[in-house]
């Protein structure tokens, strides 16, 4: 007689978690132009130029303005990218980030 014995298949249940996502955040001043925002908008965000104008101008209006939403690192990077090229050409241009709720 031949002894088969089978390992039952278990479960643990665990799903991997989904990283945690952050906002990159423009903060407005009464320094750096809306042009020069504009421009870093499109070039670290990808934003076509309507829709880099109109996150300005919410920033401008309301003080701040949600860029995007990242995971933490690439929301950390993109902000000190934009906030280092306003201070390369000596404006307080500032983006920083959150996490989302």
């Amino acid at each position: 007689m031949t002894d088969i014995t089978t390992t039952p298949s278990v479960k643990t249940g665990v799903k991997p978690e989904r990283p945690r996502l952050h906002k990159v955040i423009l903060l407005n001043d009464d320094y750096t132009p809306r042009a020069f925002v504009v421009t870093v908008l499109k070039a670290e965000f990808h934003m076509g130029e309507e829709q880099a104008h109109r996150v300005m101008m919410t920033a401008h209006r309301r003080g701040v303005c949600v860029v995007a939403v990242f995971t933490k690192d690439i929301a950390e990077a993109k902000a000190t990218k934009a906030t280092d090229a306003g201070r390369r050409k000596g404006y307080p241009l500032l983006f920083t980030t959150e996490p989302e709720e």
